[in-house]
């Protein structure tokens, strides 16, 4: 595959573009992350999500130790040519460290975030005695 398509993106001065990942059959927004070259060139040959954890400052397949990988179905990028979106087939339905299945559970309510989502399966059953 040509690596061209990847000089198109507007890269931050850190080399990142935030990437959002969304449910392709929902609709449904799952999570933010981090992309750098290589993480993005690598989601794109493997059609698995691979994002940069900036904490960690290291590649980061998404459900490398969850088992909750996300297969991605389409990649678009937006008109500043600096947001990626991803729609995902999330596997296990959880995208979320928390068990959850978006990182997005809380709404604002009266001046107060509050926890609208579910916990699907508790994260010391999915990532052991690290959680």
């Amino acid at each position: 595959m040509n690596d061209n398509w990847l000089n198109k993106i507007n890269w931050s001065n850190e080399g990142l573009v935030p990437a959002i990942a969304q449910d392709s059959t929902t609709g449904r927004v799952l999570m933010v992350a981090w992309m750098n070259r290589e993480s993005l060139e690598l989601s794109a040959k493997t059609g698995v999500a691979v994002y940069w954890s900036r904490s960690r400052k290291k590649l980061w397949k998404k459900g490398e130790e969850s088992g909750h990988t996300q297969r991605i179905v389409e990649m678009r990028l937006d008109c500043d040519e600096d947001v990626i979106l991803l729609q995902v087939e999330q596997q296990g339905g959880i995208a979320c460290h928390t068990g959850r299945e978006s990182c997005f559970f809380q709404k604002l309510e009266d001046g107060r975030w509050v926890v609208t989502d579910e916990v699907i399966k508790p994260p010391e059953e999915i990532y052991g005695s690290k959680a």
